[in-house]
């Protein structure tokens, strides 16, 4: 998919989560021409069992509402090329996995997190063997088993509160003494009678043999366990960023201005990569909106 006609795009946005295809859909609505380059669509939002606070539909899952938002990007016109972005020269050249390149006049970079790992023996060996990062993708092979879920904010619950769809019991197991979830989302975990929240815990080792048998606590406490999925939230997607001299904060989050700018002329960023607060769908699609707005009038400059 080599750029032969050696094309220059107004904007090229890295990311198709809902960042990068709402500034796919406002790009295309300001007359720009537009590419997305991704090797996946959706982010992290597929991970979403059950999303209830998309205004407009009172329940979706999050691979429906992603598809979604695919299917509307793809009847604008957009194309999406489904590979890596690896590499961003100062020219904005950006070039793939597969080693194809494209050329554009403004960068959005919209990549989004990667899944934080507890780093501990065991979750690396147990991969695909009972430790999962995400509930909705292995949730159902755990029927009638003992699982766990490691953290606690909205998607620790979520994911607890769907695994208490499949498995005999459920335990939430979190370092500090108090759940960081909405509270509509902690009062349906305390009338789940299949959950357990253990506070002030932390899995220092994952045993098994072939698959996960148990984990241990840091108090020394074993459980028996068959399952155990991983919610501690993600890294910013910023390697790319460091590329192209890009600030950042203490976090590793891009630094954008309230218009998604950020310190190098011409690339903006939006979505959960920013130091914006408040990660969820609808604040990512704002985002979203407005670097495709600061980027249509940074050309018209």
């Amino acid at each position: 998919m080599v750029n032969e006609n050696n094309e220059v795009y107004d904007t090229i946005i890295i990311g198709a989560g809902p960042a990068g295809m709402t500034a796919a859909i406002y790009a295309i609505r300001y007359k720009l021409k537009t590419l997305i380059i991704s090797k996946d669509t959706g982010g992290i939002a597929n991970l979403a069992h059950k999303i209830e606070n998309w205004p407009g539909i009172v329940s979706i899952t999050g691979p429906e509402l992603m598809e979604n938002f695919k299917n509307h990007v793809e009847a604008l016109g957009v194309k999406i090329v489904q590979e890596e972005a690896v590499k961003i020269s100062q020219g904005f050249e950006v070039t793939t996995s597969e080693s194809n390149k494209f050329k554009a006049k403004t960068l959005i970079l919209a990549l989004g997190t990667v899944r934080r790992k507890l780093n501990i023996p065991g979750e690396d060996e147990f991969l695909g063997k009972g430790v999962s990062y995400c509930c909705t993708c292995d949730g159902p092979m755990f029927r009638n088993k003992i699982v766990c879920v490691v953290g606690g904010s909205n998607s620790a619950v979520m994911g607890a509160l769907l695994l208490a769809d499949y498995a005999s019991r459920v335990y939430l197991i979190y370092r500090k003494d108090a759940l960081k979830a909405d509270p509509a989302l902690t009062d349906s975990l305390k009338t789940n009678k299949k959950i357990e929240v253990i506070f002030n815990s932390e899995i220092t080792k994952i045993v098994g043999t072939k698959f996960v048998e148990k984990i241990v606590l840091n108090n020394g406490k074993e459980l028996p366990m068959q399952g155990i999925f991983i919610e501690i939230g993600g890294i910013p997607s910023t390697a790319l960023a460091k590329q192209l001299g890009i600030d950042l904060d203490d976090h590793s989050s891009i630094i954008v201005d309230d218009n998604m700018r950020t310190n190098v002329k011409g690339v903006f960023a939006a979505g959960d990569i920013t130091n914006t607060p408040l990660d969820q769908i609808v604040t990512a699609c704002a985002d979203g909106a407005k670097a495709a707005y600061a980027a249509f009038n940074h050309l018209k400059k």
